[in-house]
C-alpha cells in the first residue's frame, strides 16, 4: 500500500515538473521575443519653423463711446402737449422734439409786448421833449429804465418758452421715446437719447510700460463680434495725461469712421495700436505645441544617431511662446527657423520615438484663416 502511495506521489511530481518546465520554456520564448521586438515607426505630419516679419501691435480691450451723445431731459417742469419724433428717428440740429405747455408764458409775453410798445412810444415822446428842453433829464431816465425793464422781462419769458421747447442739440439718431402726450415732465425726466453715429470713439487702456511707445496719430485697429471678419482702422487722437494710480494704466482714445453705424456706444471691441517698428519672429503651427503646466514643448524631427540606428526620431524640445495669430504662434526660444516639427497630434508621441513622415493629409496653416461655412 505504501509503495502504491509513493508511486502515485512520484507520478504527480513528474507531471508537475514537466508542466513547470514547459511553462518556463514558454516564458523564456516570450521574453526573447519581447526583447527582439522593435516598435514600428509612427506616421506623423510635419511643418517647418519659418521666419517672418510681423507688425508690432500693442493689444488692449476697449469700449465704444460716442463722439457726441446726450440724454435729453426737460430743463423745467411742464405738461407735454406735442411730440414731434418717433423712436429711432434721425434728426437735424435745432429740430423740435417735444413741446411743453407754454400757454401761460405766451399770454404773459403778449401782455409785456403791449407794455413794451407803450413804453417805447412814451420814451420817444420824452426824447423829443428833452431835445426841445421841455422836460427834465430825470423823466427821460425813468422812461428809459422802464422800457429796458419790460424788455428784460420779455427776454426772461422767451427763455422759459425756449426751455419748454426741447430741441435736438446736434444732428444724430434718437433712441427710444420715454414721453407721452399729457405727461407731466419733471426737470430731470428722460425724454430720449441722441447719438451721433457716423463716427465714434474707442477708449482703451495700456499699461504704463507700453505708454512710451505710443504717440497720437498712430493707427489703431479694432475687431468686434459685431463686425465678423472685418477690421476697422482709426487714429489715436488723445492720451490721458495722468495714469490710474490703482491700475498703473493710461487711458487712450481713438476715433473711427462708422458710416454703416454698426459700432454703437457701449459695445466691447478688441483694439490694437500699430507701432512703426516691425519684429522678426519664428513661427510654428499652434497645433505643433504640446501645452503643459510645467512648460510648453514641441517635437523636433531629427535623423537618428548612434548604435547603427537609421531613420527619423523625435526629440522633445521645450519652448517659450509669444504672440499667436491665426493658425501660428511665435516661438521666442527653443526652435530656430528651418527646423522640422510635428504639426498635429503631438499628445500621442514621446521623446526618442521612431517616425516616418506622411504629409498627404497635413492641413494648410494660415496667418488669417477664413473658415468656409458648411
Amino acid at each position: 500500500m505504501i509503495k502504491k502511495i509513493l508511486l502515485a506521489v512520484l507520478l504527480v511530481a513528474v507531471v508537475a515538473g514537466a508542466l513547470v518546465g514547459i511553462k518556463a520554456l514558454q516564458i523564456r520564448k516570450m521574453i526573447a521575443q519581447g526583447e527582439s521586438f522593435v516598435m514600428p515607426p509612427a506616421v506623423i505630419s510635419t511643418a517647418n519653423a519659418t521666419s517672418a516679419s510681423w507688425e508690432t501691435v500693442l493689444r488692449a480691450v476697449g469700449s465704444v463711446t460716442p463722439v457726441q451723445g446726450v440724454t435729453l431731459t426737460a430743463e423745467t417742469p411742464g405738461k407735454v402737449v406735442r411730440i414731434d419724433f418717433d423712436s429711432g428717428d434721425r434728426v437735424e440740429a435745432g429740430e423740435v422734439l417735444v413741446q411743453l405747455d407754454v400757454s401761460q408764458e405766451t399770454a404773459q409775453l403778449r401782455a409785456l409786448e403791449a407794455s413794451e410798445n407803450l413804453a417805447r412810444i412814451s420814451l420817444k415822446r420824452i426824447e423829443t421833449l428833452l431835445a426841445q428842453h421841455s422836460t427834465a433829464k430825470s423823466e427821460y431816465d425813468v422812461a428809459l429804465a422802464e422800457h429796458r425793464q419790460i424788455l428784460a422781462q420779455m427776454d426772461a419769458l422767451r427763455a422759459v418758452i425756449a426751455k419748454k421747447t426741447i430741441r435736438a442739440p446736434f444732428a444724430g439718431t434718437l433712441g427710444l421715446r420715454h414721453v407721452n402726450l399729457g405727461q407731466n415732465l419733471g426737470d430731470a425726466d428722460k425724454v430720449a437719447t441722441l447719438q451721433r453715429l457716423d463716427s465714434v470713439y474707442v477708449e482703451f487702456v495700456l499699461p504704463q510700460q507700453q505708454v512710451g511707445q505710443v504717440r497720437t496719430g498712430y493707427t489703431v485697429r479694432v475687431t468686434s463680434d459685431a463686425l465678423p471678419g472685418q477690421t476697422l482702422e482709426g487714429r489715436l487722437v488723445a492720451m490721458e495725461p495722468l495714469a490710474d494710480s490703482a491700475t498703473r494704466t493710461v487711458r487712450m482714445q481713438a476715433v473711427f469712421n462708422n458710416p454703416a453705424e454698426i459700432l454703437r456706444p457701449g459695445m466691447f471691441v478688441n483694439a490694437g495700436v500699430l507701432l512703426p517698428a516691425r519684429q522678426d519672429v519664428t513661427l510654428v503651427p499652434a497645433t505643433a505645441v504640446l501645452f503643459a503646466a510645467y512648460s510648453d514643448s514641441v517635437f523636433v524631427v531629427e535623423q537618428a544617431e548612434g548604435n547603427g540606428t537609421q531613420g527619423l526620431v523625435l526629440r522633445q524640445q521645450f519652448v517659450t511662446l509669444g504672440e499667436r495669430r491665426g493658425d501660428f504662434v511665435t516661438v521666442t526660444r527653443g526652435v530656430a527657423p528651418g527646423q522640422t516639427v510635428v504639426s498635429t497630434g503631438v499628445f500621442k508621441y514621446r521623446n526618442g520615438q521612431s517616425v516616418i513622415v506622411d504629409n498627404a493629409l497635413n492641413p494648410e496653416f494660415k496667418i488669417a484663416p477664413t473658415p468656409e461655412n458648411s
